[in-house]
């Protein structure tokens, strides 16, 4: 899985159309979600550093949910941006995430023991878990 990182506004016109995942590794105002939103219309996820996150308006929110995009906390540690403009996911780590949440373990658990092997966000864990599992 491969999350493209957006570190400024000026970058939304050059994503790819087919973008699903994006982190938008600026502080993004509701225009910046819509030019996100026209620029991608297949987009599933948007991640957003904590810190952002508890800034943002609710009305945003709301117009997320009825597009069916999921907005999440979380940050990309240790990805450098000049090296590559997305920050990748392992294959073992989906595994791991797929065979934990199939064996009956809850997201929380899931999300606990991923957190601790691999440097990814509990609701981006969560968020891997319900959409791998119905893939």
């Amino acid at each position: 899985m491969r999350l493209r990182v957006v570190s400024a506004r000026n970058e939304i016109s050059n994503l790819n159309p087919n973008e699903k995942t994006v982190h938008l590794a600026f502080r993004a105002s509701n225009v910046d979600f819509l030019n996100l939103m026209q620029r991608c219309p297949r987009l599933r996820m948007i991640q957003v550093p904590p810190s952002y996150r508890k800034t943002m308006s609710n009305a945003i929110q709301v117009f997320l949910d009825m597009q069916g995009i999921e907005l999440l906390e979380g940050d990309v540690w240790g990805h450098r941006k000049d090296l590559d403009e997305y920050f990748t996911v392992d294959d073992t780590t989906i595994d791991e995430i797929r065979s934990l949440a199939a064996s009956g373990a809850s997201m929380d658990e899931v999300a606990n023991q991923i957190q601790k092997k691999a440097r990814l966000g509990p609701e981006l864990i969560k968020y891997i878990a319900r959409t791998k599992i119905t893939a």
